[in-house]
């Protein structure tokens, strides 16, 4: 395997399609606290997308919508609901990673191709990856513009909440699928198996699934894939694939240095949050030992904690971000450890079962 053979620099965005892009936008803003930079529309030139571009930190979302019924965006939307369709790669050259993805397995989804305006030029193409989602790979050639060609500066500032980056992006497959997909991301991007989980690891009295947890050789690009395990009722993997309609991408993990005063903020600001019992908290030192925040708080947020050899993480799941139960999203803050909370995988289990239950979905 080559480390790296397309040469990927990092994530450059991530594309929402949803129903109402304005109104999606304007969620993000004020929920999440990211700020508005660049906007693409009727108005600008572009005929089939309106596309509002967010940032906080260095994690940018494009959040998207179809004008019109007849087009792929808008079936998807119709399928899908509101979700993400594009994880997009910075590369050193869009041309180069597109020929060696395909020659290394990758359906193609768009070719190569020259974005230009009067602020420069950039290279884009595109494959498929699981599901409907695909990954564009973007590189620059001049291009000095508020992001990318096409979209014009329109600045709506948001009051930011201490997210800093995209920590990691979590792929739901279908039973047997996981270990094909995780061949994928090693045969066609070079990426490594990180780490393994199995329905030991991740499971409750009713249900389970198993994940793969695939990096760059940098680890700064991490995808977990989950497929359902067998269990007693169904599982949230189950839940996902039905309401999403097949693959797709299950959450987005944004990383903070201050949990709690990213966690207090995302709660004034109307997020909603798993509910994790008392109970969990009671167990949490003798679990994981001394930690520097206080106890007190971490109940009260309802932040859950967990330790491995390299030191320890916090984290914390939000409610579906739509009205399918479908994509959601996690705070994280790292406090050494590189792990994904395994410590905490039953608590959340647990936590999406009872939500699953109020649905009816269980």
């Amino acid at each position: 395997m080559t480390a790296n053979p397309l040469r990927l620099k990092s994530i450059h965005h991530v594309t929402f399609l949803v129903g109402n892009a304005k109104q999606a936008a304007f969620y993000y803003r004020k929920a999440f606290g990211f700020s508005q930079v660049a906007y693409a529309g009727l108005e600008t030139g572009r005929r089939d997308l309106a596309c509002y571009a967010l940032q906080q930190g260095t994690a940018r979302f494009v959040i998207a919508t179809p004008y019109r019924p007849d087009t792929p965006e808008a079936d998807h939307v119709h399928r899908h609901g509101d979700g993400v369709f594009d994880i997009a790669f910075h590369v050193e050259s869009a041309d180069e990673a597109f020929h060696a993805a395909v020659a290394r397995g990758a359906a193609p989804a768009s070719a190569p191709r020259e974005l230009r305006d009067e602020h420069g030029a950039v290279r884009h193409a595109a494959i498929h990856t699981y599901g409907d989602t695909i990954h564009s790979l973007y590189s620059d050639l001049d291009y000095t513009g508020p992001f990318l060609p096409g979209y014009v500066a329109k600045p709506v500032p948001g009051e930011g909440v201490g997210l800093l980056r995209v920590d990691h992006m979590v792929g739901n497959v279908e039973l047997g699928q996981m270990e094909h997909w995780a061949n994928w991301y090693s045969d066609v991007l070079g990426f490594s198996r990180y780490i393994s989980f199995d329905d030991q690891d991740i499971s409750t009295e009713y249900s389970a699934l198993m994940s793969i947890v695939m990096s760059d050789n940098s680890f700064a690009i991490k995808f977990p894939l989950n497929e359902p395990a067998m269990g007693k009722r169904k599982s949230q993997i189950d839940e996902y694939l039905d309401f999403y309609g097949g693959p797709g991408v299950q959450h987005v993990a944004m990383l903070s240095n201050d949990i709690e005063h990213t966690v207090t903020r995302l709660r004034e600001n109307g997020v909603e949050f798993l509910n994790v019992p008392d109970s969990y908290y009671d167990l949490l030192p003798d679990r994981v030992g001394e930690i520097e925040e206080e106890l007190e708080m971490i109940r009260r947020l309802r932040i859950l904690v967990d330790r491995d050899e390299e030191g320890y993480l916090l984290q914390l799941f939000s409610r579906p971000v739509e009205d399918r139960p479908t994509v959601f999203f996690e705070i994280i803050q790292r406090k050494g450890s590189r792990g994904f909370g395994k410590g905490n995988f039953k608590a959340l289990f647990e936590a999406i079962e009872r939500e699953q239950a109020l649905r009816g979905n269980l």
